[in-house]
């Protein structure tokens, strides 16, 4: 395709008290831009969580980024410990960047 950079996309879902420990390890590998969708409910390591439940108190985030094969690397290898430590999930798949105007990868 014309007008596309090959990528990693990282997706990434973890509780949200483990949001800035990830923006921080984030913005030490250089990586200029993510997408938090916060309220995220689902089933895993660490139970149900649901977000439409009154009485819900653990909310889990989404963070979604693109970044080249060399940067997920070195994200993944840092966040691997973390996620081992307080669970969460880390999905890799390849993807196509659409170039544009502002470019933050």
């Amino acid at each position: 395709m014309d007008n596309t950079i090959a990528m990693k996309r990282l997706e990434i879902v973890i509780g949200i008290e483990q949001l800035e420990e990830l923006m921080i390890l984030l913005g030490k590998n250089g990586v200029r831009g993510y997408t938090v969708i916060k309220n995220a409910g689902g089933y895993g390591s660490r139970g149900a969580r649901n977000p439409d439940d009154v009485l819900y108190e653990q909310e889990n985030v989404v963070v979604v980024l693109a970044c080249k094969e060399d940067q997920a690397q070195l994200v993944v290898g840092q966040l691997r410990p973390i996620m081992k430590r307080l669970g969460g999930m880390c999905l890799i798949s390849d993807c196509l960047w659409v170039e544009g105007p502002a470019v933050s990868y």
